[in-house]
């Protein structure tokens, strides 16, 4: 069942913080479907630009929608990840979509201000919630990068005046993370003090954390010996501190990085364990139960995992 976030926010806020995965292709929906089912958790697809491009948004969408019918008793959001403002309208305009993200962070304060409320106006004005970006992050997310000495963490100032001036209904804050293939280049560790200060001043309103995949160690290894040559001492979020956030405002938690992971290690060992293979369907039927399997694992770190009949309960007394 699809359900607007703003929904999803006002249930988790506190309590657990909600997964948010990117997909691109049936394989992850699958997965992804599977996984919060077994784990009994809400969750958030976001398509990003860069995915509506690759597998278009009629196509991606029509995914979903049969994914939706295939696992009925699932319950999660549609989110538009890392827009720019007319794809965001796009989004809007489309009648799919639960919630955008308006990413103007690399664009001054004002800028980012006057882009979001735009962007705001037309989503509210269509029931869907906007998520915006202050603060910006080191690494690459779609056509933006940003190196380590251009990245910033989020102002708590600057973010109460962002969220009254924008009307935006959450912030992606730059806290320690990052996106991407940055994370290749050393480890990451978020900074509880300056997410405190924030909540202090945004009581109530639901933060962001982007770019946190934690990078497996495991996994990274089993690419490499399998053919790979990613940076063995690659860190990302350490998985751990995402229920230490959860009291402190963190309600929606990005992770991208690690499923890209899954993927290419599933798919490494099978073509490395069998060099005359050449149906995708065998390798894609495993990683769609190691992803399952991934998913299960993440929400236990979020504390979403067994929330499902908490946000069903908290749903159907909304619309009695």
């Amino acid at each position: 069942m699809i359900v607007t976030t703003s929904d999803l926010f006002k249930i988790a806020y506190g309590k657990f913080a909600i997964g948010a995965y990117n997909i691109n292709n049936m394989e992850q929906a699958i997965g992804l479907f599977e996984g919060n089912l077994k784990a009994e958790a809400p969750f958030i697809i976001q398509i990003s630009k860069g995915a509506r491009k690759y597998g278009g948004a009629e196509m991606l969408e029509a995914i979903i929608r049969a994914a939706e019918n295939r696992y009925p008793d699932t319950i999660f959001a549609v989110h538009l990840d890392h827009g720019d403002e007319q794809t965001a309208y796009d989004c809007i305009e489309s009648g799919f979509y639960s919630s955008v993200m308006i990413d103007a962070s690399h664009e001054s304060f004002d800028e980012n201000v006057a882009i979001t409320r735009r962007v705001v106006e037309r989503a509210h004005a269509k029931g869907i919630s906007v998520e915006a970006e202050l603060g910006m992050l080191g690494g690459v997310e779609e056509d933006i990068a940003v190196d380590e000495k251009h990245a910033m963490l989020t102002d708590p100032d600057e973010a109460k005046a962002f969220v009254e001036q924008s009307g935006c209904d959450s912030l992606a804050v730059a806290i320690g993370t990052s996106h991407g293939a940055y994370k290749f280049s050393g480890g990451q560790g978020l900074h509880f003090d300056r997410i405190a200060s924030i909540q202090e001043r945004l009581p109530g309103f639901p933060l962001v954390m982007h770019g946190s995949s934690s990078v497996p160690q495991d996994e990274v290894l089993r690419i490499n010996g399998a053919g790979g040559k990613l940076d063995p001492s690659a860190k990302g979020v350490n998985e751990d501190e995402f229920a230490k956030a959860v009291p402190l405002g963190v309600t929606k938690v990005n992770i991208d990085t690690d499923g890209r992971l899954v993927w290419t290690r599933v798919h490494r060992e099978f073509f490395r364990d069998h060099p005359d293979g050449f149906d995708l369907r065998k390798p894609g039927t495993i990683f769609m139960d190691a992803y399952a399997e991934f998913i299960v694992a993440k929400s236990e770190k979020l504390l979403s995992k067994g929330q499902l009949d908490l946000v069903r309960a908290a749903l159907q007394h909304k619309t009695v």
